[in-house]
């Protein structure tokens, strides 16, 4: 009969809290590392405006399995032994969740110099004429 695993958590521990990564000591590497991939992943998905609840935390969790694959690739670079099982679930999850994000780059939506333009141009209180225009017809 198998034991039960040790490393498993079957609940969050008590002082878990969903902004970890907020909270985490913003002088360490591990926190520089984390949110400029973080960051880079958002940019990758077509910016935080664009993306739902869930893709930003499917973007979270990638970035922490990233963290988790390259932290057992030091350790077995450092001659640790590696722990293959754990290495290859970070790593295949880590695949997962690229695959749900997309690899590919999206665009985010930029203002044209002319948008920019006929924003100042126009006072706020007066709607420009497409807006005039879709709000006479029915």
């Amino acid at each position: 009969m198998r034991g039960k695993s040790k490393k498993l958590l079957t609940s969050l521990p008590p002082n878990y809290s969903p902004d970890w990564l907020e909270r985490f000591d913003k002088r360490t590497k591990i926190w520089r590392v984390a949110t400029e991939r973080e960051q880079a992943l958002l940019s990758d998905a077509g910016g935080t405006e664009n993306l739902s609840h869930a893709k930003h935390s499917i973007i979270r969790r990638a970035v922490f399995l990233e963290l988790l694959a390259e932290t057992q690739e030091m350790k077995f670079t450092a001659g640790e032994p590696l722990d293959i099982g754990a290495y290859t679930q970070a790593f295949n999850s880590m695949l997962g969740a690229y695959r749900v994000l997309g690899v590919e780059r999206r665009a985010q939506r930029v203002e044209t110099l002319r948008d920019v333009m006929r924003a100042e141009a126009q006072p706020e209180s007066e709607p420009d004429e497409s807006e005039a225009e879709a709000e006479a017809s029915p």
